[in-house]
């Protein structure tokens, strides 16, 4: 629609089991959805095939992700659970996997060495497979660069840019114009940056709006994608529920569920709309 394809991610925190989400993404119009590695991605898979919906993508859990960048046991088991999302991809025929490239705090300012070794077993994988791995700007930028420099030589590594990340965690800063030439996925949507002078931002900042309903500016995110000769799908990560102890979503969670995604698959035309002047 309006010149690209459109996907949204399967929301969770609601009462609409994957499949129905699916289903009720498709007759509001979307072209595909993307999903969490769960154990319901072959029931999603047969759902996708049966509506002739686009299956995106495949996120990777993300929780213990620094504990790869460690040796032991703990290490092994993230990184091998990697393996089995890209394995998993494959079977699918999911053409991408998203991967956080750390969560929570670093232990080190560095980026071990280890991490990287252990990821390029992953990378390995995904390249005897033809899986792609999509690594998404979150909050440890550093991470980010070392994974991007270590396998920039790798087809079957590119970026996965998330504007909410970039307004909340980065504050702003441009994350795009780093990889842009390596841009193979997005998670389009808004917030409200970072909210409390002086303190650490939280996964409470990242709202995962509907854009346009957040302080992004639209235009430059159109603009810098066009500068990139980004062509392809256009996928949007939001969020129906409110945040603990904050109600930024709260007009959406008086919403139906069907209201919700017609609401969104209109955002979602009209950034389309936008980047595609049209």
């Amino acid at each position: 629609m309006y010149g690209s394809t459109l996907c949204l991610g399967l929301i969770g925190g609601t009462n609409v089991s994957g499949n129905d989400q699916i289903k009720i993404i498709s007759a509001a119009g979307f072209d595909g959805f993307f999903s969490a590695w769960t154990p319901n991605i072959f029931g999603y898979r047969d759902v996708a095939n049966e509506l002739g919906m686009i299956y995106q993508s495949i996120h990777a859990p993300f929780s213990r992700t620094d504990k790869i960048w460690h040796g032991g046991d703990e290490a092994n088991a993230v990184r091998d659970e990697l393996v089995q999302c890209v394995e998993d991809c494959a079977r699918l025929e999911v053409p991408i996997l998203v991967v956080h490239p750390y969560s929570g705090v670093p232990k080190c300012e560095i980026p071990p060495q280890s991490g990287i070794d252990n990821f390029g077993i992953v990378v390995k994988r995904a390249e005897e497979l033809g899986v792609q791995i999509a690594v998404e700007n979150v909050s440890q930028p550093d991470y980010l660069d070392a994974l991007m420099k270590a396998f920039e030589s790798s087809k079957n590594v590119g970026f996965c840019f998330d504007t909410g990340h970039e307004m909340c965690y980065s504050v702003g800063k441009d994350q795009l114009a780093p990889y842009g030439d390596r841009l193979i996925a997005t998670h389009i949507n808004d917030n409200l940056g970072k909210t409390k002078k002086g303190t650490p931002v939280t996964w409470h900042d990242d709202l995962h709006l509907l854009p346009y309903d957040g302080i992004i500016n639209w235009q430059s995110v159109a603009d810098r994608m066009n500068a990139c000769g980004y062509n392809g799908i256009l996928s949007f990560e939001l969020n129906k529920n409110n945040r603990p102890n904050r109600f930024d979503n709260e007009k959406y969670v008086k919403m139906s569920f069907e209201e919700y995604i017609a609401e969104a698959y209109a955002r979602a035309c009209r950034f389309a709309y936008m980047k595609n002047g049209i």
